[in-house]
């Protein structure tokens, strides 16, 4: 209880990160229309951007819950870590990452959904609305799957994979603003 209450009272944080992916799909969706070939030199950059980003914020939010009696929290830890490491490996080598960035975003896609849907799990006993983390985490290692699956012609399915990713920073971005706001009630009702 003791790990869900202090999340709840900071569940801004939950909603810095749903506001981080959706600025991200709607600039992707953006560039996509007007720009469509800068769009898949802007997705390595801002993809690298994104994903440390939102690795940053997921470890600072674990680092300030990281108490002996909330061990379950280290697979916040993790998720942080794994988003800021994509992010730097993908800055550093934009050209290379260019041709396996559908590689790496699946793989980050799967991970991060398989760590949020652990999350949900641990949060069901405390919080109503974790189900928006659940989806959040679903719609994860369902976009990791697709982009294995449609991982050929790189260049070319960038351009198709720019879609998939915009489309789900935004859904999922909704889905961490709903539970943000799911939280914030919890705080409110649980001071």
């Amino acid at each position: 209880m003791i790990a869900a209450h202090q999340l709840a009272h900071n569940w801004g944080w939950v909603l810095a990160r749903g506001l981080i992916a959706i600025a991200f799909g709607a600039y992707l969706l953006t560039l996509a229309f007007l720009a469509p070939a800068a769009l898949i030199w802007a997705l390595v950059i801002l993809f690298a951007a994104f994903s440390f980003a939102d690795g940053a914020i997921v470890l600072i939010t674990a680092l300030r819950f990281a108490h002996p009696e909330s061990g379950r929290w280290w697979w916040m830890i993790v998720q942080g870590i794994a988003g800021i490491a994509v992010g730097v490996l993908t800055y550093f080598w934009p050209n290379i990452t260019a041709w396996v960035l559908g590689i790496l975003i699946a793989a980050w896609a799967v991970v991060t959904g398989i760590l949020e849907i652990g999350a949900a799990f641990q949060l069901r006993k405390n919080v109503a609305g974790e189900i928006f983390l659940l989806i959040a985490g679903v719609l994860s290692v369902a976009l990791g799957i697709i982009l294995l699956w449609a991982a050929q012609g790189p260049l070319i399915a960038l351009l198709a994979w720019a879609w998939l990713v915009a489309i789900y920073a935004i859904v999922a971005g909704l889905a961490l603003v709903a539970l943000a706001f799911r939280l914030r009630s919890f705080a409110a009702h649980n001071p």
